[in-house]
């Protein structure tokens, strides 16, 4: 039996690994929502770690309000930066594999094709920044780890881009979306069962890795799709948006290579 522990359990990815726990009959899971455990406290985590016993820490705790975390960005700093330095700190002390997702904000936009593992990161906001500070503690501390970089995660549940447009379209409202921004939405239902699959198979193949559904598009391309896929595209009105104000830079295009 593999004793794992998932952190930020009331998130998408948290939820969604919740959803098909039962798949894994080998599998023993501890859910912690930030309530159960302060990944950024540390004495809460140290005393957390030396009174449970587990072969994986599956990461999914972060702060992810991208606009926020340009106006106080010490909260992003403090869960996606010192947060990850103290669970990988202890994964460290208990020789526990940590399982950390990351983003595709660690990159610029500016490559013009989709990046792989080995290229340069560049965060342009301050989200992207922690989420690369991040990285760099557990790279740090850590020999046995998987950094999992994603993107423009959407699910049933919580709040997402899908969700919203959905909701919107479904009242009869007009959606403006921006057609200037590249990348590859996620299910996050898909991304959990990538990570346990890797934890389950006992793969040696440590470092970072990128997962996502491997289907680029815009924003507007991806409602679109979400429309089109709802049966909702000929009785809404979907328009370009070029005047999208978003306090945050955000990468052109932070397509990820999902090797």
């Amino acid at each position: 039996m593999i004793k794992i522990l998932v952190t930020g359990a009331n998130g998408q990815l948290g939820q969604s690994i919740q959803a098909i726990k039962d798949n894994y009959i080998d599998i023993d899971f501890t859910f912690c929502n930030s309530k159960d455990l302060d990944i950024t406290n540390t004495e809460e985590v140290k005393e957390f770690f030396s009174t449970n016993e587990f072969r994986y820490c599956i990461n999914c705790a972060a702060y992810t309000n991208v606009e926020q975390s340009e106006k106080t960005p010490e909260k992003a700093y403090l869960v996606n930066g010192d947060g990850a330095r103290n669970i990988a700190k202890e994964c460290e002390k208990y020789n526990i594999i940590l399982v950390h997702i990351s983003t595709d904000y660690v990159f610029d936009g500016e490559k013009g094709s989709p990046y792989v593992i080995s290229d340069s990161t560049n965060p342009i906001n301050e989200y992207g920044k922690s989420k690369l500070m991040g990285e760099k503690y557990i790279k740090e501390i850590l020999e046995k780890y998987f950094i999992v970089r994603t993107s423009w995660l959407y699910s049933e549940f919580g709040h997402n881009f899908y969700k919203t447009i959905l909701n919107k379209a479904k009242n009869g409202e007009d959606l403006f979306v921006i057609d200037t921004e590249t990348g590859c939405p996620t299910n996050a239902n898909n991304l959990a069962k990538y990570i346990l699959e890797l934890v389950s198979s006992n793969n040696k193949g440590f470092g970072v890795k990128h997962f996502t559904d491997n289907k680029p598009m815009t924003w507007y391309g991806f409602a679109e799709e979400i429309l089109k896929n709802n049966k909702l595209d000929k009785t809404t009105k979907l328009v370009r948006a070029n005047n999208y104000r978003s306090f945050a830079k955000r990468p052109k295009n932070s397509t990820l290579l999902y090797n």
